[in-house]
């Protein structure tokens, strides 16, 4: 049975793998650039940015971690329902193994495929914070924003893989409204500015110990 269900494991991946290898390869490659193009400011030359300019500079930068996660989230979700949507789950309902066990399968393999973008956050941070110069009385984050990455996009997937389970016209228009909400929430909350869009509901999601906290305040490569 373990061959079995690892065998449909590998199946699934590598459907998985087709739908998402364009999102997967972007998200990779976006992953590593933007912690290493944010720490240009503290490249230690003579135009090095101080110390509250710095910290300006990569509050700026750290609206994209938020994005990034997010959006790998809600495309990975929903390229792991898009084969059974476009087979309007025929082959799924035909398959000679429990309907948890298979929603479970597909889940993992969503889970493996985001395992690349979330190294290349950590890859890259790592990177950026040993060559760049920090002024003094700052220091590098590198390993908490890599694991606030991870879980932000385990998070979105995690959300968005159980609404794209729907109909694919319900799961877009959820998704799509979502998605929206939650992009605008991020920058204006980056952005420093007191607006809730989302009203009461607002605050239970995106302050803790709400879901999605971990997409608010600021992500910071380097601070104080």
């Amino acid at each position: 049975a373990r061959a079995s269900n690892f065998e449909r494991y590998r199946v699934i991946l590598a459907s998985q793998w087709q739908w998402s290898r364009i999102v997967i390869v972007l998200g990779t490659i976006a992953g590593f650039a933007i912690p290493v193009l944010s720490v240009q400011g503290a490249s230690g030359n003579e135009r090095a940015l101080p110390p509250d300019a710095l910290l300006s500079w990569l509050q700026s930068w750290g609206i994209l971690y938020p994005l990034l996660a997010a959006g790998i989230g809600l495309l990975v979700a929903m390229g792991a329902w898009a084969p059974d949507h476009r087979g309007r789950h025929v082959h799924a309902l035909s398959l000679p193994i429990d309907r948890w066990r298979y929603v479970l399968l597909r889940m993992l393999a969503g889970l493996t495929v985001i395992l690349l973008p979330i190294a290349a956050v950590w890859v890259g941070a790592v990177f950026a914070t040993s060559t760049a110069t920090i002024p003094e009385g700052l220091q590098g984050y590198a390993w908490a924003l890599g694991l606030r990455f991870a879980l932000a996009t385990v998070v979105a997937f995690a959300v968005f893989f159980a609404i794209s389970g729907g109909t694919a016209r319900t799961a877009g228009l959820i998704l799509g409204c979502i998605g929206v909400l939650i992009a605008a929430q991020v920058m204006i909350s980056a952005a420093g500015v007191e607006l809730d869009l989302l009203g009461g509901v607002g605050q239970l999601v995106f302050n803790w110990p709400g879901p999605l906290a971990l997409f608010a305040g600021r992500w910071m490569l380097i601070d104080v």
